[in-house]
């Protein structure tokens, strides 16, 4: 079971975490939404809890709950500027499909 991290997703999280001025890392996980069954949720870890798996690269971590990991193991955190543009990107190989506003996916 893994979530990795790009080099850039890795120095935008630092980047926000010494903006922030606290943090252990960043949390990543799934809720149930949209018409796809399921969306992405980020915040920042300031502890771990009992269930929490953390994931370490390029010096950061990203924690998510073991409930979670089973919908986005093996997926991949990117950041990409595109035009105007800057979001994290998640590269989900489980995901089965995406509802049409983007705004959920299925497994």
């Amino acid at each position: 079971m893994a979530v990795s991290i790009t080099e850039n997703a890795a120095k935008q999280i630092k980047k926000q975490l010494e903006k922030r001025g606290k943090g252990l890392g960043l949390k990543l996980g799934v809720k149930k939404s949209g018409c796809s069954g399921f969306a992405y949720t980020l915040d920042y870890a300031d502890q771990l809890n009992a269930d929490d798996v953390v994931f370490e690269q390029f010096d950061v971590k990203v924690i998510t709950s073991n409930a979670d990991l089973a919908v986005i193991d093996g997926i991949e955190l990117d950041y990409r500027k595109e035009g105007i543009n800057e979001a994290f990107k998640f590269n989900n190989p489980k995901v089965t499909g995406t509802c049409g506003c983007g705004e959920s996916f299925s497994v």
